[in-house]
């Protein structure tokens, strides 16, 4: 799929799962629960050890059932790596200038990491196809909303205590997408192999978004 198309199906789906544990085993069976739920689109972060044989793994299980990517990335050549091992997107923390040219070099989906409008502007002149802005749970969806008012043209997605309480109000707030992590793929559910409470969950964050947009 070409950069135009991935951004497309990120938007359409509504959110974006941050999927992180300390150990990789259990990753792929995460990401088959989140499609059972609706969610079909995932990030593989780099704080997982052996991120890129999940990425991989899950990619051979899942097809094009669900569009993988990597995050925490956080320069060039992990990107590229990433990339190679089959994800779609690159996600950051931070704005790497070199890390969106690169995935720009490659025509990946590429969303940084911002908070303040200075980052956030940077990140979206440099190239960034969405800017996540990041930890979005400090000023929540009235700071926000405040962002998006002198920036409209700017596609962000908030990341960072995104929960069921106020995924709603981001997204009235302007968020394209939500990027949710902890309150999706739990540790502590994950470490217990409920992976039918990660499907639940799922279907939950995706009927949020589809009561918003209906």
């Amino acid at each position: 799929m070409s950069r135009e198309q991935l951004l497309q199906r990120v938007v359409a789906s509504g959110i974006v799962a941050v999927v992180r544990f300390s150990s990789p085993e259990p990753l792929v069976q995460v990401v088959e629960a989140l499609a059972a739920g609706g969610v079909t689109v995932a990030e593989v972060t780099f704080t997982v050890p052996n991120a890129l044989d999940v990425i991989r793994a899950a990619k051979q299980r899942l097809g094009d059932r669900v569009l993988l990517g990597a995050g925490t990335v956080l320069d060039p050549e992990t990107a590229r790596a990433a990339i190679l091992a089959g994800a779609e997107f690159i996600v950051a923390p931070t704005v790497n200038l070199d890390v969106i040219r690169l995935c720009r070099r490659y025509d990946k989906l590429v969303m940084p990491g911002a908070f303040t409008p200075t980052e956030v502007l940077t990140a979206w002149e440099a190239g960034a196809d969405v800017v996540k802005v990041f930890p979005a749970d400090v000023l929540g969806p009235t700071f926000f909303k405040a962002l998006r008012g002198p920036l409209p043209q700017v596609k962000m997605m908030p990341t960072g205590g995104v929960d069921l309480t106020t995924a709603a109000d981001f997204l009235k707030a302007g968020a394209v997408c939500l990027g949710v992590g902890g309150h999706l793929v739990d540790p502590k559910t994950v470490a217990a192999g409920d992976f039918a409470r990660i499907t639940a969950l799922a279907k939950q964050y995706v009927e949020v978004v589809k009561h918003h947009r209906a």
